[in-house]
């Protein structure tokens, strides 16, 4: 492909756009919530919902893109990401802001997936962190001006004008779509597997749906624990059924791969925590410390900020120390930088608590980018769209988890010490839980073999080492 260098930027436009959303909506929270007359935990459920959203979809973003070409997709899918974010701006209740956020993800399955696919099928493995870190470095920028911008239009505006952003963003998205992406296809496409979508689509949307709603807002306790159970059960039924099938619509077959499974389950559980900090932390800026959401805003930046630094130098750090230690190491220090905002007060100094997020911004960074490249480091191009869609479903529902977890964890202190709404006391414990369950993905990174993804890296491992390990690792355990 002639025009392939342009790639990077042209799907930048989608994940600078659906970053600099998520970043704006996050700081805005609080006011939204005031707005529309609900309890700003409450609003989780516009988080929840749109990430809900891409895991339902992103399953068959692969398929779709293989069946009627990247470029087609990729347009029509930021199509429905501006439908969306118009419906949002509308949006004058809960559920019809929960709707259009779930608009909104439908189109955000389709377009950054289909983005990252064109990329991963168009470079060589050798170079793969590179064009994934230059890739993510424009997206980058979405989330270190999201926060101040969306802090500037709430606080001196309307929450509304938020949402508008995106139209111009995406305007231009399919502008230079239509240009430069080439509409490849795959040849023989196997037929969709509809019974599958509609198992696993159902059970994901259940489940998460029913931990997000977790007895208050919306729905009562009992009705979100048998949306729970009703989740589990078709997720249940879609494992059977994925056996039987040729072409399913989640290919679990892949977590055979080594890399692949380390990637997709420690990956899972760092970005729990990961998940939470964007609901906990400006609404402990705003509710616990009294804070304006431009203040909240110019502080939450520092983490954006700090995880564009560390992209130009995950490569060399990569190639240095390769994907295992880097993943053991790095998983335990940038989960014990997610926990350590537990300990801000309204007393902390803001300098303070600018360090301690730009510093959590590069180890997440850092952790991510070696995460993402490993993913598909001994993956075929011909599995590379299975494999995307796995990595994104899982990756979106941790997301949904860490949300739901932080929130439910919150409300449970704050229940516990006798608050009828949590005061900044109640965010500590969910800080401290998120990141434990963050630093538990260190158990997986370990799994990992000395020379795992060396290919990707360029890492130089010792031939002599790694066959003595090997050797060492074929000998039985006494226990």
């Amino acid at each position: 492909m002639k025009r392939i260098p342009l790639v990077p930027l042209i799907v930048a436009c989608a994940l600078f756009m659906e970053n600099t959303d998520s970043t704006v909506i996050a700081t805005s929270l609080p006011a939204i919530a005031a707005d529309l007359g609900e309890d700003p935990i409450s609003l989780k459920l516009a988080l929840t919902s749109y990430l809900v959203s891409l895991a339902i979809f992103i399953p068959i973003s692969g398929w779709m893109a293989d069946r009627f070409g990247a470029r087609t997709v990729f347009r029509g899918a930021l199509g429905v990401f501006m439908l969306g974010s118009i419906l949002c701006a509308m949006s004058q209740s809960l559920p019809h802001f929960v709707a259009a956020r779930f608009v909104q993800g439908l189109g955000g399955a389709m377009m950054v997936p289909v983005g990252r696919l064109v990329l991963l099928r168009s470079v060589p493995k050798s170079e793969m962190v590179s064009a994934l870190a230059y890739l993510t470095v424009p997206a980058l920028v979405g989330p270190v001006v999201g926060p101040p911008l969306g802090g500037f239009i709430t606080t001196y505006f309307d929450w509304r004008w938020i949402f508008f952003i995106n139209i111009p963003i995406g305007i231009i998205g399919v502008a230079l779509a239509s240009i430069f992406i080439e509409n490849v296809r795959e040849e023989d496409v196997p037929p969709l597997d509809v019974r599958g979508f509609l198992l696993a689509g159902t059970g994901f949307a259940a489940l998460m749906l029913g931990l997000a709603t977790g007895g208050r807002h919306l729905i009562p306790g009992w009705a979100s624990a048998v949306m729970a159970l009703a989740g589990i059960a078709c997720l249940a039924l879609y494992l059977r059924h994925a056996r039987k099938v040729e072409a399913p619509v989640l290919n679990l077959g892949l977590l055979r791969i080594p890399t692949f499974r380390a990637s997709v389950i420690g990956g899972s559980l760092f970005r729990v925590g990961v998940g939470a900090v964007p609901f906990l932390l400006p609404l402990m800026l705003q509710l616990g410390f009294g804070m304006s959401p431009l203040q909240s805003g110019l502080l939450t930046f520092a983490a954006a900020a700090g995880a564009l630094f560390v992209k130009t130098l995950a490569t060399r750090i990569l190639r240095r120390f390769g994907f295992r230690r880097v993943l053991v190491v790095n998983s335990v220090i940038a989960a014990a930088f997610i926990g350590a905002s537990a300990f801000f007060t309204p007393q902390t100094p803001h300098l303070v608590i600018l360090a301690v997020l730009f510093l959590g911004g590069c180890l997440r960074s850092l952790q991510f980018t070696a995460v993402n490249a490993l993913g598909y480091a001994d993956v075929s191009n011909r599995e590379m769209s299975y494999a995307t869609s796995l990595a994104n479903v899982a990756q979106q529902l941790a997301l949904s988890m860490g949300v739901a977890f932080g929130a439910f964890v919150l409300e449970a202190s704050a229940a516990v010490k006798g608050h009828a709404t949590p005061d900044f006391t109640d965010f500590g414990p969910a800080f401290v839980a998120v990141s434990a369950v963050s630093m538990l993905s260190v158990f997986a990174m370990m799994t990992l073999r000395p020379d795992a993804g060396a290919e990707v890296s360029g890492h130089r491992f010792s031939a002599r080492r790694a066959t003595a390990e090997a050797v060492q690792d074929t000998k039985p355990h006494e226990h």
